[in-house]
């Protein structure tokens, strides 16, 4: 009797949530070494603080926090640049990915080729951002917005989502509705 087995469906499980929390974990701990390094490591610093704060709420360890701090003071801390990648998508909707790097070519590369998969490409830098806002705290907000049909939605959110995996990615924007 196969599917019987209660400990296999808690393995796959678990695996899912494992393997999210890594990827989170992992963004989370690259913007702290930047930030880390760009406020020298003092952890009063507001920028470092809020995500030490976003660190906690997604239940990341001390230890781990930690490591993160350190190595962005670090002699060997690499030199991590934070890049914007615009696209636009199914039915015309604008999409901008920010991203934090430490190779920018390599990074480019695997955008295109991502966006390319889904029968999309870059855009110049500037040509989406019209469509948006930029917030204090480094986010986007949609100024105009773009009707989409259903099928058009689905091809956008499952591109958002293929970007949205992506290590080196940390926020994806659209203006759809």
């Amino acid at each position: 009797m196969s599917g019987h087995n209660k400990w296999a469906q808690i393995k796959h499980k678990k695996a899912a949530t494992d393997a999210s929390k890594s990827r989170e974990w992992g963004k989370l701990s690259r913007r702290i070494t930047v930030e880390s390094k760009l406020a020298g490591g003092d952890t009063t610093s507001p920028s470092l603080r809020t995500y030490i704060e976003k660190a906690r709420k997604a239940n990341m360890p001390k230890d781990k926090i930690e490591a993160a701090v350190a190595k962005g003071v670090s002699k060997d801390a690499g030199a991590m640049e934070p890049v914007v990648y615009e696209a636009y998508g199914p039915g015309g909707a604008a999409i901008i990915a920010a991203a934090l790097t430490d190779n920018r070519n390599r990074t480019a590369q695997e955008i295109k080729h991502l966006l390319s998969k889904n029968g999309l490409a870059l855009a110049a830098q500037g040509s989406a951002a019209w469509a948006f806002a930029r917030q204090a705290d480094g986010s986007y907000e949609a100024q105009t917005t773009v009707p989409l049909s259903e099928a058009d939605n689905e091809a956008l959110m499952k591109v958002m989502d293929e970007l949205d995996n992506h290590d080196d990615v940390e926020d994806v924007y659209t203006n759809a509705e």
